[in-house]
């Protein structure tokens, strides 16, 4: 489990540079400043979450079970919450209406906050080893 998690913090961390650079770029000309400060919170919230995964993968005190729990939270997260920011961003570039599916966006956010807290929990459950 540690390997995928670092795995999808890598990756994750990859994709959102990939995408910082083609919003500060490409995009710059055809999006608003509105559209690319949200494309922008999009990808800052991509790479909060992929170096939490890193971080999060070489903790070795948390049980495995739990870090499934918290892995599947992050990373469907973050599909939810940027990947519907990405998409309702650049919504007037293509023909299908993204905003129906606005609604993913505070779920993926949830997702995201419960992946914290599961963690939160898990180390204020810990036995005090001192």
């Amino acid at each position: 489990m540690d390997k995928r998690i670092l795995s999808t913090g890598a990756i994750l961390g990859m994709i959102a540079i990939i995408l910082g650079a083609f919003g500060a770029h490409a995009l710059k000309k055809v999006l608003s400043i509105e559209q690319l400060s949200t494309f922008e919170t999009g990808v800052r919230y991509q790479m909060y979450h992929a170096l939490f995964l890193l971080f999060f993968g070489l903790m070795k005190d948390i049980p495995q079970k739990t870090k499934k729990v918290i892995y599947f939270l992050v990373l469907f997260g973050v599909i939810l919450f940027s990947g519907s920011i990405y998409l309702l961003a650049t919504n007037h570039l293509t023909s299908f209406d993204f905003k129906i599916i606005g609604f993913v966006t505070p779920i993926g956010g949830l997702l995201l906050i419960l992946g914290w807290g599961v963690l939160l929990m898990n180390i204020m459950n810990k036995k005090s080893q001192n």
